[in-house]
């Protein structure tokens, strides 16, 4: 169902007066405390010695995957590891300075839904206390959900403030050609300082996505990216969830990261007993990501926008890059429940969950 959340609202736990009066509440909501953990950041005793690490090291447990684990070390040496992911279980879900996939609402112009779009460079906080140099849309990541219907007319506008040339494409949206954005193929790239718009009656529906299509690995990695969803003219059997999340995975802005955070600062999922909760899951980083589930199979339905003629279960979903899969979880099992990627080096070292780790809470209706 339409995510119709202001830009500018607050996250829900921001509902709560304190992160405690959020378990306290959870529990007595017969979920029980979080069960998942974050590592607390910090600098490692070679870092302290004004050492520099290698670029790419297996010293701190990360199974040699592209990059170091950026959290992969204690902030307080003298913590056990058994402290160390306690101390992630009070944190979660840690409080950061802003929070992208927010819906952009259209301007009218006669019929045409008209969006607009604006590239620069900002800061991000990606865990508490973390910033990293990010390349946005509309000074968030990801950047603006994108929301229409199956047939409407759209107009994209986009402004370029980066100090480079840059384009987008729709990704999965079969939109005429001249349309594509891809620099030199189907346009001149939009240089810095320049716009461009973008104008098609939306085909297909679908979970899809827009993204920067000129040096690409850099700049969709540093955060131009974004959810483009078409809702169908005629709703199918897994069209009306009671919640629906979008969760775009991403591995090279601050590490691993949902939605462009990292653990202790993703969002959970939350639902009464009973809702169906659909999760439309992206994928626009580099790797696969193998989605995990505790407690509650998934019940995978589309596949790059696709219906499936033959829905499955599973409770893990490999999703690899420019993928689009989407779920249906019947919120069956009261709990709060570990939702993670199962390369284990994307979310938990000894020091403790990171990266790719959020959790889905399903809440007993019958308490108050």
């Amino acid at each position: 169902m339409p995510n119709d959340t202001p830009a500018d609202a607050a996250p829900f736990w921001a509902r709560f007066a304190t992160r405690r009066d959020f378990l306290r509440r959870s529990a007595a909501a017969g979920v029980g405390a979080v069960a998942v953990a974050a590592c607390a950041p910090g600098k490692s005793d070679a870092a302290a010695q004004g050492e520099k690490k290698p670029a790419i090291s297996d010293s701190d447990h990360s199974g040699g995957t592209m990059a170091p684990n950026p959290k992969a070390v204690p902030a307080k040496p003298q913590m056990s590891m058994d402290e160390m992911h306690e101390a992630g279980v009070k944190q979660f879900p840690a409080k950061t300075a802003r929070h992208g996939n927010q819906p952009l609402e259209p301007k009218m112009d006669g019929g045409v839904k008209v969006f607009e779009l604006t590239a620069s460079k900002i800061q991000w906080e990606v865990t508490p206390g973390e910033m990293s140099e990010a390349w946005a849309y509309n000074e968030m990541v990801p950047g603006p959900l994108i929301r229409v219907t199956e047939g409407d007319k759209v107009r994209i506008v986009l402004h370029n403030k980066l100090a480079e040339s840059t384009a987008i494409h729709f990704h999965g949206v079969e939109v005429p050609f001249l349309m594509d954005g891809v620099p030199f193929i189907t346009q001149k790239p939009v240089k810095a300082g320049e716009s461009y718009t973008y104008e098609f009656t939306v085909p297909n529906p679908g979970s899809h996505m827009y993204h920067a299509h000129l040096n690409s690995t850099k700049q969709v990695g540093l955060g131009l990216l974004g959810a483009f969803i078409v809702e169908p003219k005629v709703k199918g059997a897994y069209d009306s969830p009671d919640v629906e999340h979008v969760m775009i995975l991403n591995d090279m802005l601050g590490g691993y990261t949902l939605n462009g955070k990292g653990f202790p600062a993703t969002e959970p999922i939350v639902a009464k007993k009973g809702q169906t909760i659909r999760v439309r899951y992206m994928n626009e980083g580099m790797m696969i990501h193998p989605m995990h589930l505790h407690g509650m199979h998934q019940l995978v339905t589309h596949k790059d926008g696709w219906p499936l003629p033959q829905p499955y279960k599973c409770d893990t979903l490999n999703i690899a890059p420019g993928e689009r899969w989407d779920v249906t979880i019947h919120a069956t099992n009261p709990g709060t429940w570990a939702y993670h990627c199962h390369i284990l080096p994307h979310a938990e070292s000894e020091h403790g969950m990171f990266g790719m780790v959020t959790a889905l809470i399903v809440q007993d209706k019958t308490v108050v």
